[in-house]
């Protein structure tokens, strides 16, 4: 979930939000796992490629073997879960170091955007076994319940902190239909994140987003502070829990 393939400063950025991520970033569901291990030619290797702090991998290990996390930023990876099953491992997208026709399945969640996406792609085609399979997705604008909350944190994003989203930010928008996907596309059922959070858990998560991170390094405040105080009275008592979604943006194919 962070930048596996990305510039130096990408992941100077990721590092310094690491274990903001590690705490705060929701995790996909159980059945996108499920349904990716059924769709691969077996369950022996797969590589969750931009790991970050190993949310994805944690969920693969269940179902494989083995499975080799990568990610760019030695910091994110620092505040990865151990697991028997699981190899962490600093290195880019687009040079994991792994044997030619060796992997299963490969996962990138989050993070196709920070890529050399064709230089990704050419990698995916070398580590696949024939009839592999290789799945990106992202996830949208955070949805939460309560129109007047949702109002106020949509607001946050477009025009607070707005400005500060990298260029590349675009290619969430619109779902990655926009980048390069030379697979024989596997059709795939529709899967969303949900959680149910407190306040505190909204702010450490819109703490985690490099739109953040970049308003703070240049204006030196943090932005989230105002939007909490301004959600407070919306908020009926600090333990309060209110459901949070993300749709996901998902799309699958198979190796040649």
């Amino acid at each position: 979930m962070s930048g596996a393939g990305a510039s130096v400063s990408f992941a100077d950025l990721f590092s310094a939000v690491a274990r903001g991520y590690a705490a705060f970033r929701p995790s996909y569901p159980f059945a996108l796992f499920d349904w990716l291990a059924g769709q691969a030619p077996a369950r022996g290797v797969a590589w969750d490629c931009a790991t970050g702090s190993g949310q994805a991998a944690v969920d693969l290990a269940r179902c494989f073997t083995r499975v080799v996390a990568t990610d760019a930023s030695a910091a994110q990876l620092a505040q990865a879960v151990p697991h028997e099953r699981i190899e962490y491992r600093v290195a880019p997208a687009e040079a994991p170091g792994l044997e030619t026709g060796s992997v299963d399945l490969i996962v990138v969640a989050q993070a196709l955007h920070w890529f050399d996406v064709e230089r990704f792609h050419a990698e995916v085609r070398r580590v696949l076994k024939p009839q592999g399979v290789i799945a990106e997705w992202c996830y949208g604008l955070t949805i939460v319940d309560g129109e007047a909350v949702d109002a106020l944190v949509q607001h946050y994003y477009s025009a607070v902190v707005g400005p500060y989203w990298p260029a590349e930010r675009s290619h969430i928008e619109t779902g990655y239909r926009d980048l390069p996907f030379p697979f024989a596309a596997i059709p795939a059922p529709v899967f969303s994140m949900e959680v149910e959070w407190t306040l505190a858990q909204l702010a450490g998560y819109l703490r985690t987003w490099s739109a953040t991170a970049r308003f703070l390094e240049a204006q030196g405040r943090d932005p989230v502070v105002d939007l909490e105080r301004r959600l407070e009275p919306l908020w009926q008592s600090p333990g309060e829990t209110r459901r949070v979604s993300w749709p996901l943006a998902l799309r699958v194919g198979r190796a040649a």
